[in-house]
């Protein structure tokens, strides 16, 4: 067994697409527990051209420079303490965590909702010959994966909460350094950041917001940032805006001009830009289908929930926010940012110390 007592705490990650508040998890674990962290990763998503700064601390492996072999025999020499697989659809990476036989926790991380598909039922079946065979823990987004978790056959105390953690100091700071501003004058624009797909419901927002505005002209505007193949067919209208895609550092420009964070999405297993704008402190709106509402968003508190691709009950919660006095939003946004400290950077990285030091204590 790996003795956590006689080293750093040396961690390797098998990781699909990289973001940025997945480095911020990573930063936390290297500044607070000078954790070694090797990670593997995809290459870069051309529909989500991130800019990402690896912290220091952090040994980065380009998946495709290496073969599978490659991968098993730089795990093995690495001799890590906890090793995590971002889901189980690469065989190469389930090959690199098979090598270990479970002497290590062996995290598997999970971010679909429990809907009762037949997929996800064979896979229930199968559990006990695949993913336990594999993991000995499941790392998930939030009560909705945590279900699904239960029925892959996980023991509750073998599921962690909390896969994804926004970088919450950064947005924290944004709600306080444009307080007072927006307590001066709040400003009258709803926000959406995500791809420019299907599955977003940005035709349903689109059309909720243009009805809303000929039926009750308002000073409201629409501001839409993202990219993506419906950019093509994206409304024009004099209040709404296209801003195209926008980097994690640009974001800050925006977050002090506009008020309202919206996601009208028709399928979204978590959202971590939800947990980012409740850190923000903005008020939120969300649809029934979006994972991170579960976590971060109170119907009435601090938002609204509305069901997807309901095109009138998206509109009436559009309706409900611009009748708001600019103390009421305020209010709303100050809710939010109470949900948002409940999981942080710090918070995510405190749980996987905590289970790799419980495994030394044995």
């Amino acid at each position: 067994m790996y003795s956590y007592k006689s080293m750093r705490p040396r961690f390797l990650y098998l990781y699909t697409e990289l973001a940025d508040y997945f480095l911020a998890c990573l930063k936390a674990l290297v500044e607070e527990h000078q954790a070694e962290i090797h990670l593997v990763r995809w290459p870069i998503n051309q529909e989500a051209p991130f800019q990402f700064t690896i912290p220091a601390g952090v040994v980065l492996y380009e998946k495709a420079a290496y073969s599978r072999a490659e991968l098993i025999k730089i795990a093995q020499e690495l001799k890590p303490n906890l090793i995590f697989c971002s889901g189980w659809m690469d065989k190469d990476y389930l090959a690199v965590v098979r090598s270990f036989h479970k002497r290590i926790p062996a995290l598997v991380g999970l971010d679909n909702h429990w809907t009762g598909a037949l997929k996800q039922q064979l896979a229930c079946l199968l559990s006990p010959f695949t993913l336990h065979r594999l993991f000995t823990h499941a790392f998930v987004a939030g009560a909705p994966q945590a279900l699904y978790a239960r029925k892959l056959s996980f023991a509750p105390s073998h599921i962690l909460q909390g896969y994804y953690a926004a970088n919450v100091p950064v947005f924290y700071q944004q709600y306080l350094d444009n307080l007072a501003a927006k307590s001066a004058a709040y400003p009258k624009r709803f926000l959406y950041v995500g791809r420019y797909v299907p599955h977003k419901g940005l035709d349903v927002l689109w059309q909720a917001f243009t009805e809303l505005q000929a039926e009750q002209p308002n000073d409201w505007e629409l501001w839409c940032l993202g990219t993506g193949p419906l950019e093509k067919e994206a409304v024009k209208h004099p209040k709404i805006k296209h801003f195209g895609f926008v980097q994690p550092a640009q974001l800050v420009d925006f977050i002090s001009q506009a008020g309202v964070f919206v996601l009208p999405s028709l399928f979204e297993p978590w959202g971590v830009v939800v947990h980012e704008f409740a850190a923000a402190g903005f008020p939120l709106i969300c649809t029934d289908k979006v994972g991170a509402a579960t976590a971060f968003l109170e119907d009435g508190h601090n938002g609204y929930i509305v069901k997807a691709g309901d095109i009138n009950a998206l509109k009436d919660a559009l309706g409900r926010i611009i009748k708001m006095t600019d103390p009421e939003l305020l209010e709303m946004g100050k809710k939010s940012t109470a949900l948002a400290l409940k999981n942080n950077p710090s918070v995510w990285a405190s749980k996987l110390i905590e289970l790799v030091q419980v495994r030394a204590n044995r």
